[in-house]
């Protein structure tokens, strides 16, 4: 379902700036026995994001509520930031029509519109909440720990209206997805409102199996069962204990050999499908927030990490590959295409003799000949690559996708030496934020703070 071509990333194929066979083999030998580590982890329960494709009751909860409330809707609005909004806007790009929001009810197959509200951006949240009428609408609030700041925002936005317009019967228009304790897990049980569990040990980012990204998926009409059979179709091969044949293992080592013996800090995720593009932006926070770490595992300050950036082709080929081809040598660059097409076109016959090399192919081959182009380009240029390659863009080949993403991360979380479940350098900014509110406990950082600012005043310009 999911094949990794690595062979532009070896010295063969690409020259002295890619990895060696001997150099491959030696770090199999050495790191290859995490396969069997990690399996033995997984089998003991410390990866409980991995067990989401298998939770059944889970599962059942959230098609039952999406079916019973699917057609009561016209609208969805998901409130929340991070990992809590980009995994299910991943969903509705890979899974849904690209214009989705702007087709017939019938075409949507008589589910609702969904629109995401990540930001806290005043324009943005005003025209999106004044855009979708109350009534109209079901309201998905997303946050684990209950009190996310932006989310806790648009929540209180969102409930004001909806209580202006819809009196005592707001409950009905909203649902909940956090944790087991928190602010937010508080309100909703003392109103009484629909909640949905985030399973302890299930960060944001690792979340989309869970109702924060199945919720909406199945009130779009996504088949849940088949996303799910297919991260439990790639979950066996991401549990084997060959390295050889681990594709997690493998996409993780390659990486992580060409950041830290080649020196490819940048990480460029470019995907060759417009489907795949919000997938690559998912795992973009995914690589980024999980792997970029002060402190190892041990407590030494080490300050690792790729940077990950994302492109998409061929879009980017007019913007980034310049760059790429002859800029810094110091990026990886990681193609993700489908084999094969939900749709295509052919183009027409007899418009200008000057393109009759193009009349007759179909988009799909035009863009594949983009893709290698590129691929070839950055090979001739001493630029290592790699290709993961999709069977398809169904349900399944996605799911397979999201969960081998998430466990090469965590294969690189060893490699790295680092928890790629922490995030403390988020931590500090939220410290900072609500300090900068006036939030109670935090006055001696607010006093630090604004010290500061006022500290470098003369290095203002206006």
């Amino acid at each position: 379902m999911i094949t990794l071509h690595y062979s532009n990333a070896m010295t063969s194929f690409v020259g002295p700036e890619g990895l060696t066979d001997e150099a491959l083999q030696g770090a199999i030998v050495r790191t290859g026995p995490l396969c069997e580590r990690v399996a033995k982890e997984r089998a003991a329960g410390k990866y409980p994001f991995a067990d989401l494709p298998y939770a059944e009751e889970a599962i059942a909860k959230v098609e039952r509520f999406a079916e019973e409330r699917r057609a009561a809707f016209r609208n969805i609005v998901h409130l929340g930031i991070g990992g809590s909004a980009l995994g299910p806007l991943a969903l509705q790009s890979a899974l849904r029509p690209r214009f989705y929001n702007m087709l017939g009810v019938k075409d949507r197959e008589f589910c609702p519109r969904v629109f995401f509200l990540d930001n806290v951006d005043p324009e943005e949240t005003r025209e999106l909440l004044e855009f979708c009428a109350p009534k109209e609408t079901l309201y998905h609030i997303v946050t684990k720990s209950g009190e996310t700041v932006e989310t806790v925002a648009a929540f209180m936005l969102a409930i004001d209206r909806l209580k202006r317009a819809a009196g005592d019967k707001f409950r009905e228009h909203v649902v909940v997805t956090t944790g087991a304790r928190g602010l937010l897990r508080s309100w909703a049980d003392r109103e009484k409102v629909a909640t949905f569990d985030i399973p302890e040990g299930v960060g944001g980012r690792f979340s989309v199996f869970t109702p924060v990204g199945l919720l909406p998926a199945a009130l779009m009409g996504v088949p849940l069962r088949q996303l799910m059979s297919g991260a439990e179709m790639v979950d066996a091969v991401c549990m084997r204990i060959d390295p050889k044949t681990n594709v997690a293992y493998l996409l993780a080592l390659v990486a992580y050999l060409l950041d830290t013996s080649r020196r490819k800090t940048m990480h460029v995720v470019m995907p060759y499908a417009r489907a795949l593009r919000d997938v690559a932006d998912w795992f973009r926070q995914l690589w980024a927030e999980s792997l970029g770490k002060k402190h190892s595992v041990d407590g030494k300050v080490v300050m690792v990490g790729p940077t990950p950036v994302l492109a998409l082709g061929a879009t980017d080929q007019h913007s980034q590959i310049q760059l790429y081809t002859e800029g810094p040598n110091n990026k990886f660059v990681l193609f993700m295409a489908p084999d094969k097409w939900r749709h295509d076109e052919t183009l027409p016959e007899g418009l200008l003799p000057e393109l009759s090399w193009l009349a007759g192919k179909k988009l799909s081959e035009l863009l594949e000949a983009e893709r290698a182009g590129t691929e070839a380009s950055l090979t001739s240029a001493g630029r290592p690559n790699a290709f993961l390659e999709l069977q398809d863009l169904s349900p399944r080949s996605i799911g397979g996708l999201l969960h081998l993403l998430e466990m090469a991360t965590v294969f690189a979380g060893h490699l790295y030496n680092v928890n790629p479940f922490d995030q403390p350098g988020v931590e500090h900014g939220k410290k900072a934020a609500f300090a900068l509110l006036g939030r109670k406990g935090y006055e001696e950082l607010r006093t630090k703070l604004e010290s500061g600012r006022r500290d470098r005043t003369k290095y203002v310009v206006k």
